[in-house]
């Protein structure tokens, strides 16, 4: 094991003491092509071009010596001091940080940035960062190979964001490009880059700063969810959207699409806790409404307007589904999508059958509840309204 093992931070500004005194001792150092040419490098020193953070490590476990690993930015923040202190290679760590690559890309931007989110954007969870994008107005997104702005333009599609591109921050090369998410996709861009995407229609955060990071005032004021709304829909009562909310489970990174949205109340909830919405109705009037319903709630949302099933043959690939409307043969639509949750209902227990045959078939597990709810006058506790529907639920198994 490496007598000693010192993680520095590199931002472009020259090291510090605590660094060149880690780097003077160094008989391994592992890092990019731009950290290894630093003159600092003491030229009888092991070099080690860091590709797969975990061969590294397994590198330095086995050195007798004392290794440095550079790393642009903070390398505790995203970075690979967590790799380096994982169980597997029983290594223990010093730190000299730097900036991190999202401090830097703000700063070069002139923005604040306690109301953004960060996001790691690699091929595996690519998809799931572009949820965040659309989800919120304000996101830094640190990119790899292969999952870099061009390719978080590409699955905007349909969703305008202005992105801010930083490439090779802290290099001589460095360069900070602005423009809107439909032309990003047309340039090559240099790794390694930090992208900020912004814009959408929330509510503008109040003068005051917030207390959370990443936490938008303008979500955070509202208590509650699957509130009453008097222009709900036919069995939509909030009973019932609170249940439909329970069992889709919507959470950051998630694309819910919302079928059938009415008056928008499990859109806009769903887009409260954060997943990325699409809410889809025949209706413009109720388009219009869930349109209303978002920006007075404070949070992003994409509404299309257009009938199931045929509408939903170029939407990106949801995660979870609420079908609100059109029956079995809509629900068997969803399901040739294979989200990993869907959630429906039914007014009579012939449409309640057929939307659980569908989902069967399709090889979902299907739950069906029938719930009743009354509604009371706490005054004279008399019975206001009765409702009675059936609501089913499906969970897609795990892939064997």
């Amino acid at each position: 094991m490496a007598d000693r093992v010192t993680v520095i931070g590199w931002d472009g500004s020259p090291l510090t003491a605590a660094a060149r005194s880690a780097l003077s001792a160094a008989t391994l150092v592992a890092g990019a092509a731009h950290h290894l040419a630093l003159p600092e490098v003491p030229p009888t020193a092991e070099r080690i071009r860091l590709g797969s953070l975990g061969l590294a490590a397994r590198r330095i476990a086995g050195h007798r010596g004392t290794a440095v690993v550079f790393a642009d930015g903070d390398p505790g923040f995203f970075g690979v001091v967590r790799t380096l202190r994982a169980p597997e290679h029983g290594l223990e760590v010093e730190v000299v940080p730097a900036v991190s690559a999202v401090a830097a890309a703000f700063a070069r931007a002139g923005m604040p940035w306690d109301d953004a989110q960060v996001v790691v954007a690699h091929p595996r969870t690519l998809r799931r960062a572009v949820n965040v994008c659309r989800a919120h107005g304000k996101v830094a997104v640190l990119t790899s190979p292969g999952a870099g702005p061009a390719e978080l333009a590409l699955l905007l599609n349909g969703v305008h964001r202005t992105f801010v591109v930083c490439e090779e921050l802290g290099t001589d090369k460095e360069q900070v490009s602005v423009l809107t998410s439909d032309k990003a996709a047309d340039h090559t861009w240099r790794d390694p880059n930090v992208v900020i995407v912004i814009g959408g229609s929330q509510q503008a955060a109040p003068a005051e700063p917030g207390w959370r990071l990443g936490q938008h005032p303008a979500t955070s004021a509202a208590r509650g969810w699957a509130r009453p709304q008097a222009d709900a829909g036919e069995g939509q009562t909030s009973q019932l959207r609170a249940a439909q909310l329970a069992r889709l489970g919507p959470r950051p990174g998630d694309l819910v699409w919302d079928i059938g949205s009415g008056s928008g109340g499990v859109a806009v909830d769903a887009a409260a806790h954060g997943a990325a919405v699409i809410a889809v109705d025949a209706d413009p009037l109720a388009c219009e409404r869930v349109t209303a319903a978002a920006r007075r709630r404070g949070v992003l949302l994409q509404v299309v307007a257009g009938r199931a099933p045929h509408v939903l043959e170029d939407l990106p690939e949801p995660d979870v589904v609420r079908v609100g409307g059109g029956g079995a043969e809509v629900v068997a639509a969803v399901a040739d999508r294979r989200p990993e949750r869907i959630v429906s209902h039914a007014s009579t227990r012939d449409e309640a059958e057929a939307i659980g045959r569908a989902l069967t078939e399709h090889g979902y597990t299907v739950e069906c509840a029938l719930l009743q709810s009354v509604d009371l006058d706490p005054r004279t506790w008399a019975e206001q309204d009765r409702s009675v529907v059936f609501l089913l639920s499906a969970e897609r198994p795990p892939a064997r």
